[in-house]
C-alpha cells in the first residue's frame, strides 16, 4: 500500500506494517478478499486492534462500518492480544476425571497464567472449553488446531515447548 505514515500503534512494529501493506497490496484487487486479509494480518499482529482494522479499510477500498461489521461477525478475529498459540484445555467428564486438573495446574503454574489470559511474551493464550470431543483420548489438549491425547500433567509442558 506504500503510505508515508502507519498509525502509531504499541503492539505493531515496523517490520508487522511492512508485511501488513504487502497483504494489502496482494489482495486489493481481489473481490471478496477482505476475510483473507483480515485473517493474514491478524496472524501478524496476533489481533486486530481499531487502528489497524481502520488501516484495512483504507487500503481494500472499504468502508470501516464493513469491515469491522466482518470482523465482529466471525469469531475467529480478536480485539484482544492473543497468544500465538491458543491452548484449549478440555473440561469434559472424560478428561477432567483422567488428570485434567492437574494438567491445568501445571499449565498455569508454569506460564503463570489463568484461563482467559494470554501470557506476558504473548506465546499462549489458556482457554477451558467444555468438550473437544475426542473423549477416546481423554485427557485431551489441544494446541492451535493440534489434539494431543492421553496427556499428563508430567508431559504437559514437553508438548508445549514444541511450539515455539
Amino acid at each position: 500500500m506504500a503510505v508515508d505514515v502507519h498509525p502509531q500503534h504499541e503492539d505493531i512494529s515496523a517490520q508487522m506494517w511492512e508485511k501488513i501493506d504487502q497483504i494489502i497490496s496482494e489482495n486489493k484487487a481481489r473481490p471478496g478478499s477482505i476475510i483473507t486479509v483480515l485473517r493474514k494480518c491478524q496472524d501478524t499482529v496476533a489481533y486486530l486492534p481499531v487502528e489497524l482494522i481502520n488501516y484495512i479499510s483504507h487500503g481494500m477500498n472499504l468502508p470501516s462500518s464493513e469491515v469491522f461489521g466482518i470482523a465482529t461477525f466471525y469469531a475467529l478475529f480478536s480485539f484482544e492480544p492473543k497468544g500465538r498459540h491458543n491452548i484449549k484445555l478440555c473440561l469434559g467428564t472424560a478428561c477432567y476425571v483422567k488428570g485434567m486438573r492437574e494438567i491445568m495446574d501445571r499449565v498455569r503454574n508454569t506460564y503463570e497464567i489463568k484461563e482467559g489470559e494470554t501470557t506476558l511474551d504473548r506465546r499462549f493464550s489458556l482457554e477451558a472449553v467444555r468438550c473437544i470431543g475426542a473423549c477416546g483420548l481423554a485427557p485431551v489438549v489441544m494446541v492451535d488446531e493440534d489434539i494431543h491425547g492421553i496427556v499428563s500433567a508430567d508431559k504437559i509442558i514437553d508438548v508445549l515447548e514444541d511450539y515455539e
